[in-house]
């Protein structure tokens, strides 16, 4: 059986001397794993369309729930990211995110787009990208189902000044019922207010400066650290050469 989709490349491995088994997230299919034989070969006709981090067009060949990459054609190489380290990394960890969250057979065109977006505007250097990494972090979670509450404390449901933000309890708690948590300044909790709920294409349309947008960048980090429940190590290798 022949399909024709469009997929982002989470991920590459090499196999034997020129092939690829690549892990992709589809439009229509959700996250597959696909053989790319040859895909390293100089004259390899989808060799660029199958490399880490590009959206492609790409016919596959399926036999028994095995893929295999028959035809390719690059639509985005995000070609800024390649010549960043930094913004490289951060790719990379979005990358990883993406593969955890996303199911097989289960297509998630909200997740994708995010994907999509997070790249282009980190290949573009749209906004700093602290600012990026973090708005897709919370981005993500509501997608995914973990959207915090942010408008009042999660313990008694007053609204009052010096909020603080639990990752474990999901949203803001009040001075009176817990004293733990990361401090949110009205700039980095309107941040997070915009992130939550504006349109798609206005997740990164907002502006952090100083200690606002470290706030907005621990917090949004460790939420997503806290409702997946692991680790990335492409996050340790993101901090490593940032630090």
């Amino acid at each position: 059986m022949f399909k024709t989709t469009k997929a982002l490349v989470l991920r590459e491995v090499k196999y034997k001397e020129a092939d690829r088994i690549l892990t992709l997230l589809t439009e229509d299919e959700g996250k597959l794993t696909a053989k790319a034989q040859g895909a390293l070969r100089k004259t390899s006709k989808f060799g660029a369309a199958t490399q880490l981090l590009t959206w492609s067009e790409l016919t596959l060949f399926g036999n028994r729930g095995h893929w295999s990459v028959r035809e390719g054609t690059v639509i985005e190489g995000f070609e800024g990211l390649r010549t960043d380290l930094e913004a490289l990394a951060i790719a990379s960890y979005i990358a990883q995110v993406l593969e955890t969250v996303s199911d097989e057979d289960s297509p998630d065109p909200q997740v994708l787009q995010l994907g999509l977006n997070s790249l282009y505007a980190l290949s573009r250097a749209l906004c700093e990208k602290e600012q990026v990494k973090a708005a897709f972090e919370l981005r993500l979670m509501c997608l995914a189902g973990f959207e915090p509450e942010l408008t009042r404390c999660v313990a008694c449901g007053r609204e009052q000044d010096g909020m603080r933000f639990s990752p474990v309890q999901g949203g803001l708690l009040c001075p009176d019922c817990g004293r733990y948590g990361d401090p949110v300044s009205p700039a980095c909790l309107a941040a997070m207010r915009h992130v939550t709920s504006v349109n798609a294409k206005k997740v990164f349309s907002f502006s952090l400066t100083g200690d606002a947008a470290r706030e907005f960048s621990v917090i949004c980090e460790g939420y997503l650290l806290t409702c997946l429940e692991r680790g990335f190590s492409s996050l340790d290798y993101y901090k490593k050469i940032k630090g």
